[in-house]
């Protein structure tokens, strides 16, 4: 309970963790940021790290002259690359085994069907859309390693998404990271950063439940 109330602080405050780290490491903080999108990306067991929301920061920093936005750029877009990249060699390598199991350590499988459904209704084009779909995010290279995409496909997608998620999220919060009304209330900025992401799953859902409900109610 500690961790997760932890999380939700940082999640919140990103804003002030970024100034220290900032303040504590200076250029180290590119690093530092490029192990959290890699972590966010290209490990399946990590998707509760933050991605649109920290993006956002460092792009709001970026625009204060605390970090350089070229720099930002080409850092956080390899990083969004290379996280992918590897996800989905692991997806190659284990995920054939992990999927067919009932029971699997550190690993929601009803996450792992969520993304297989994605794939079912959007294809390739998944990697790109999943960029702005947190947890779905995680798991769609894990999944398109299993055998959703080749992967000469999967790295074309795998590229313009990063780009374009990085771009958009960064961009966001150099232009207006720092207008007055939203830097007084950076905090439920982020918040609603990361109900804007999460909002495609959350309307997925309801119409998967009110279709279950539907045809439950055809059957009775």
């Amino acid at each position: 309970m500690e961790l997760i109330l932890e999380l939700i602080d940082i999640f919140v405050h990103l804003d002030k963790y970024l100034s220290i780290i900032i303040e504590r490491y200076g250029t180290l903080t590119y690093a530092i940021l490029f192990i959290i999108v890699f972590l966010e990306t290209g490990v399946v067991v990590t998707p509760f790290l933050p991605g649109d929301s920290l993006l956002f920061a460092a792009g709001t920093f970026a625009s204060l002259g605390a970090l350089d936005l070229k720099i930002l750029y080409l850092i956080l877009s390899i990083s969004a690359i290379l996280g992918d990249t590897v996800n989905y060699w692991i997806g190659w390598y284990v995920g054939p085994k992990i999927f067919h199991k009932e029971d699997v350590r550190f690993l929601n499988k009803k996450h792992l069907q969520k993304t297989h459904d994605f794939y079912e209704k959007y294809g390739g084009k998944t990697i790109i859309i999943a960029r702005f779909v947190p947890i779905i995010r995680t798991f769609a290279p894990f999944v398109a390693g299993i055998g959703a995409m080749t992967y000469p496909k999967f790295i074309a997608y795998n590229i313009i998404g990063a780009l374009l998620w990085v771009g958009v999220c960064v961009t966001a919060g150099y232009l207006f990271g720092n207008i007055p009304i939203v830097k007084n209330n950076f905090s439920i900025v982020i918040l609603a950063i990361i109900f804007i992401s999460i909002l495609p799953g959350i309307i997925e859902f309801i119409r998967h439940r009110n279709m279950r409900l539907s045809d439950e109610a055809v059957k009775k």
